[in-house]
């Protein structure tokens, strides 16, 4: 894979957000977890989460990762 793709199920479009959560009955207050997101889904993957109690912020991806600088 040369790019990032959305973490949303069926949507292979380049991720350009990060969804950062965590589940508070199950993970330290340390843990994050991180879903990726194209501008489409990024309100979904928030407002699916959120929904649930957990907490959520998004984070824009960082640039390096987006022009395939990372590994």
């Amino acid at each position: 894979m040369t790019g990032l793709e959305c973490s949303r199920a069926g949507c292979r479009d380049a991720a350009v957000s990060q969804v950062v959560w965590r589940n508070p009955r199950i993970h330290a207050a340390d843990r994050e977890k991180i879903w990726l997101a194209c501008p489409e889904h990024v309100s979904f993957l928030r407002d699916y989460l959120a929904a649930r109690d957990f907490p959520v912020t998004v984070r824009d991806l960082p640039a390096a990762a987006t022009d395939g600088a990372l590994s």
